[in-house]
Order: C-alpha cells, then structure tokens, then sequence
C-alpha cells in the first residue's frame, strides 16, 4: 500500500511539474517593415538595398540576381507571422520587388534578456564588456577587443 501511496504522489508531482513549462517568443530571419520596404525603387544599386534592409537571408546559389529577406515570428502563446520580400536585379540593378505576407502593420518583438524570468536585484549593465581598447606600453600599441577590426601595423 505504501509503495502504491508513493508512486501516486510521484506520478502527480511529474504531471504537474511537466505543466510548468516557460515558452518565449522564436524570431528568425531579417526583420522587415512597410517603410523599409517602400524606401525600395527600382533602379537602386545593391549597395543602397543593403542600406535599407541590410544583408539578405538568402541569396539564390543558381541565380545571383536574386535576394530574398524572410521574416518569421512564431509567438510563444500565439500564432506565427510570416513575410517576404524577393529583390530581382538586373545589371547590378533592382528591377523587381515582390511581397509576401501581412505588412499592413508593424510585428511588435517583446524584449527577452534571458531564459526565464529576472533575477531580483540584477543590474543588466553588469553584463555589458567595455569597449575601451587596452594598450600595451611595452609594445606601443593596442589590442583589439569587442569587435573592433584588428590593425595591420606590429604592436
């Protein structure tokens, strides 16, 4: 009986706990808003669309005139949003600009610092790495830290 009483209250403790499961939104791909994309005209080099959407997802491996900008947002609680926008060049040109998906409003991402809920009393400033170059004076030059390209000259 008692170990008929214990393996109850097992099964019980397990099929709560396995309720308790924190979830949180997934975002992929290349951001992508209305206004980004009617700032797009055609006849824009390149370089200017990388201006204004930054660098594609995908560019086609078999047709390098092609680039497509994917969005997608599967909500934690809720549904998934998708979007699309395919660029098609021609002579280094943007000839093409194709649309899929709802742009009529803005996707609003929620901020998500970590993987669970915050800890009482954390500063997030804490976790932030200076960015100041140190220097060594015995070699008279600086050490690249924190994405900061590294120089060609000798230290």
């Amino acid at each position: 009986m008692q170990k008929l009483i214990k393996t109850a209250t097992l099964i019980l403790a397990l099929t709560l706990v396995s309720g308790c499961v924190y979830k949180r939104d997934l975002t992929q791909g290349n951001y992508i808003t209305e206004g980004m994309v009617e700032q797009l005209q055609p006849g824009m080099s390149r370089d200017q669309v990388v201006g204004v959407l930054g660098r594609p997802l995908l560019e086609a491996p078999f047709d390098a005139n092609q680039w497509d900008y994917i969005f997608r947002l599967d909500e934690a609680y809720g549904g998934v949003q998708q979007r699309r926008v395919t660029l098609t060049f021609d002579n280094e040109r943007l000839v093409d600009i194709q649309r899929r998906g709802d742009f009529s409003e803005d996707i609003q991402l929620r901020a998500q610092d970590g993987a669970g809920p915050a800890v009482e009393g954390a500063n997030p400033m804490d976790a932030i790495p200076e960015t100041q170059p140190q220097t060594t004076p015995e070699a008279g030059g600086t050490l690249p830290q924190g994405g900061e390209p590294a120089s060609t000259e000798p230290l």
